[in-house]
């Protein structure tokens, strides 16, 4: 069985490809931020001495880590939704892959957290710091700095994390507006091709720009 490429009508519809690769870098970009917070609070709560915070962030990164992102997207869309809780596709999306990403990178930064020497914490204290002073000012600085390529990869990782949007109806980020050219002009290989490139577009400068913002902010 033979058959003809066709790239013509891919081309016409880039500008449209290239608007739904905005949105998907949106909803990478808010998930990460918002993510990436909740993981440090996690963490935190993780080395906490009360029990019940150390249970309860447990509890948040044992399900992140060890079941399916899809099902945590379809937990909150759908999930919801049967309690009379209606969301819309994007931020069923926003929320799953902030859910996901929080529980992920709170344990890379409970490890990180453990990097950083005791002895600098209590001469931090010595001097006057209080919790929250030395918290920012001596152990955030340095755990960000032994975790930022994992950091990095959980970027990449959300970006890609975006085209899970089809599952629960979401038509307007990269992945959802090549599947709706795609039931347009019957043109699978040719649209998919091309949104798989511009996935690998966006993650590799993702990529390089944070190896530029690791070498600007840890070089020394």
């Amino acid at each position: 069985m033979s058959y003809t490429f066709q790239w013509r009508p891919v081309l016409r519809s880039l500008p449209e490809m290239l608007w739904g690769a905005s949105v998907t870098l949106e909803i990478a970009i808010m998930a990460m931020s918002v993510g990436t917070a909740l993981a440090i609070l996690l963490a935190l709560a993780k080395r906490s001495n009360l029990k019940i915070l150390s249970r309860l962030a447990g509890v948040w990164i044992e399900v992140a880590r060890n079941t399916p992102a899809l099902f945590q997207i379809y937990w909150i869309y759908f999930g919801l939704g049967s309690l009379g809780i209606g969301i819309e596709p994007y931020s069923a999306l926003v929320f799953g892959i902030t859910f996901n990403n929080a529980g992920y990178l709170a344990e890379t930064f409970r490890g990180g957290f453990s990097a950083v020497p005791e002895a600098q914490i209590r001469a931090a204290r010595s001097l006057g710091m209080g919790a929250t002073q030395t918290l920012w000012n001596i152990v955030l600085p340095q755990m960000l700095r032994v975790t930022f390529p994992a950091l990095t990869n959980q970027m990449v990782w959300s970006i890609l994390m975006t085209s899970l949007g089809a599952v629960v109806g979401l038509t307007s980020d990269l992945t959802g507006v090549t599947q709706q050219l795609n039931v347009v002009t019957y043109r699978t290989f040719e649209y998919f091709f091309v949104s798989a490139c511009l996935y690998y577009v966006i993650s590799k400068t993702c990529t390089i720009f944070a190896r530029l913002l690791a070498w600007r902010l840890f070089r020394y």
